[in-house]
């Protein structure tokens, strides 16, 4: 079944298709087995129904010693802002998390080592330095908390979508575009073809030259071109150029796809819910 027009994977991968979408990440090592998929395909509509969710999407699976996350996000109406995510550790019983927050994240951050897999743990109290005095502050974080803040990082820094592909109305909502019809097979390999699915603080300013080629209704988002992290992308072509996938490698794990000439796109991540701190030493 080929998805056609319209049936675009916004961001993460879209639940109707998530065996076929699969298939396009399987050769990074991005799997899930059958019995996960077939789990994931029948709860998948059940959450969708009993969250009142327009649309449900695949985001991924944290991978953690004693048990994983498996995680989902809900949309009700905007595409991007007001995303829901939930988790399971089965792939049938899910949990809404509560958004994170910039105060969650920065909490998390000092959390160092593996997910276990328990949400409910609290982590030994963290001591961080505050301001000129170096008072001495004592933080609490339950892994929980560290799973949202984690899932909003991974999302802010790495989940992206094919220009062209979400549109913004006149009244500020983002929604599918349902006239993108893919990247050509030249523009899906230019990092310039690709924007973060995420707000930005703020577009930069582009030369006058540049901006007469945008779009004010698809141009709303922050290009990878103009990403100080675009060197932390491994873009290529994979079955002949029928196929493009880009590699976070800031986030071992996310791996985002692109069938060019057609709506076909979507991401997942596949990892241990760790930042690449290793990265400055790999080049």
């Amino acid at each position: 079944q080929r998805a056609g027009r319209g049936q675009t994977g916004a961001g993460s991968m879209q639940a109707d298709y998530l065996n076929q979408y699969m298939e396009h990440v399987g050769s990074n090592g991005l799997m899930l087995s059958p019995e996960q998929r077939a789990a994931l395909q029948i709860s998948l509509e059940i959450a969708k129904k009993n969250y009142k969710f327009n649309q449900i999407y695949f985001w991924g699976k944290i991978i953690g010693l004693n048990a994983d996350y498996f995680v989902v996000q809900g949309v009700e109406t905007d595409e991007l802002k007001g995303r829901k995510s939930l988790y399971s550790l089965n792939c049938m019983d899910w949990k809404l998390l509560p958004p994170a927050t910039d105060e969650m994240i920065e909490r998390s951050m000092h959390v160092k080592g593996r997910f276990l897999g328990d949400p409910s743990r609290e982590y030994d109290p963290i001591t961080v330095k505050t301001g000129e005095e170096e008072a001495d502050l004592e933080l609490r974080v339950k892994e929980e908390e560290r799973l949202t803040a984690t899932i909003e990082q991974i999302n802010r820094e790495a989940a992206i979508i094919p220009r062209g592909a979400f549109v913004k109305t006149p009244l500020e909502q983002i929604h599918k575009n349902r006239s993108f019809e893919g990247l050509s097979v030249t523009e899906a390999g230019k990092l310039q073809s690709y924007l973060h699915f995420t707000m930005p603080l703020k577009l930069k300013l582009k030369s006058m030259l540049s901006q007469a080629n945008l779009e004010e209704s698809i141009d709303f988002l922050s290009s990878l071109e103009d990403d100080d992290l675009k060197v932390f992308w491994s873009l290529q072509y994979e079955k002949g150029s029928k196929l493009v996938i880009l590699r976070s490698l800031l986030w071992i794990g996310f791996t985002f796809f692109h069938v060019p000439e057609t709506s076909q796109h979507g991401h997942i991540y596949l990892g241990m819910g760790e930042r690449n701190i290793d990265f400055p030493f790999m080049i």
